[in-house]
């Protein structure tokens, strides 16, 4: 194999693969990128057995071959060749880097190893807005849980209807938002992993050109300028929001979006490495006091607020109460309270297309 092309087209290309590579694994082939340089382009592929990533440059190709390359090294190598014209072959000592006047021989293994990838993945198809899809992805992702205790709960659901509703929850908070489909093939109910939903962000412009999502068995398939993904879904039963989220509130405070969350930021400052992070919102008719306390001292300042239903006072993590916030996008938004240890859910005042709902902590000091 041997081509010929521009150092900057082909990091680019390099790092968007790259994000598919395993980080640790039992299999070295995991961590690789398989390079294919066919006709006159080369083609980039990597995964890690759930997500896959795929996609093409133009390129001079001199002599058609494929070869798997460490995909870490070689995506950090070729990020420094990107003012460079760059010939990438295969030699006796592995894969042989030319540019300027220079040479490097990088370790390589035989493309033959590399697995097989299933790129026809199209039973069902969704179109959507890029922007559209990028924006319910940004409201929901970030409430996927972290750890392994519960693998279902580290993807988000995305249930295709009359609208696309995604759902996500670690067991402390849940995050639910809405997005028109422009069209479809049927319906479907899937959980998609947040790793590959972050992946997809990046392909998406937050522009109106359409993007088509397909599904097929346990696969979901998205593709956008060249690039192709390619993720496994994850099987299971997820939460129902309707078990979780309420429909009746004994008390609504309506605030100012801005001010609540530079007050809770000011408040996080002295609760920063405490292990709950923990602040309160005492509400009666003269507004909302947001008060934190820890070793270091203490905050307390009030915001205009006007509320309605019974004085209450409830604590809660300031990430989590920071986070939905920064999330929302109008400039008032609406906090609804069923007592201090009950959940709370936060919205938009005017647009309910997206929803917070928070855990607070009980008996907090």
């Amino acid at each position: 194999m041997k081509f010929v092309c521009n150092g900057l087209t082909l990091s680019e290309a390099v790092l968007k693969v790259s994000k598919a590579c395993a980080v640790r694994t039992t299999a070295p082939i995991y961590e690789c990128i398989l390079l294919g340089a066919h006709g006159e382009e080369v083609t980039l592929l990597a995964t890690d057995g759930e997500l896959s990533i795929r996609t093409a440059i133009k390129a001079e190709v001199f002599e058609e071959g494929d070869i798997c390359v460490p995909g870490k090294l070689f995506t950090d190598f070729i990020g420094k060749l990107t003012g460079e014209e760059v010939s990438v072959s295969t030699g006796e000592k592995g894969m042989e880097i030319q540019y300027r006047d220079s040479v490097s021989f990088m370790q390589s293994l035989s493309a033959e190893e590399f697995p097989a990838i299933d790129f026809e993945v199209g039973e069902k198809n969704f179109v959507m807005k890029q922007g559209a899809l990028k924006k319910i992805i940004g409201e929901t992702t970030f409430c996927c849980a972290q750890d392994d205790s519960r693998p279902v709960l580290k993807g988000c659901l995305m249930e295709f209807g009359d609208k696309l509703e995604a759902v996500a929850l670690d067991g402390y908070r849940l995050a639910l938002s809405e997005a028109e489909i422009l069209e479809k093939s049927g319906e479907e109910s899937i959980i998609c992993p947040a790793r590959t939903l972050t992946e997809i962000s990046k392909m998406l412009s937050s522009d109106g050109d359409d993007i088509t999502l397909y599904t097929k068995g346990g696969s979901l398939l998205v593709s956008s300028e060249g690039t192709t993904l390619v993720s496994r879904l994850y099987q299971g039963d997820f939460i129902k929001k309707e078990n979780v989220i309420p429909n009746r509130f004994s008390s609504e405070l309506t605030v100012s979006r801005g001010e609540l969350i530079q007050s809770t930021e000011r408040a996080a400052v002295l609760i920063r490495g405490d292990k709950n992070n923990l602040v309160t919102l005492e509400m009666n008719g003269d507004g909302v006091k947001i008060s934190s306390s820890s070793e270091f001292g203490n905050v307390s300042e009030t915001v205009a607020a006007n509320l309605s239903g019974v004085d209450l006072t409830i604590s809660m993590n300031a990430k989590y109460l920071l986070d939905a916030l920064k999330a929302l996008t109008e400039e008032e938004v609406v906090i609804s309270f069923n007592g201090p240890i009950s959940p709370f859910i936060l919205q938009n005042k005017e647009q309910k297309q997206s929803l917070y709902l928070i855990l607070p902590v009980r008996n907090a000091q």
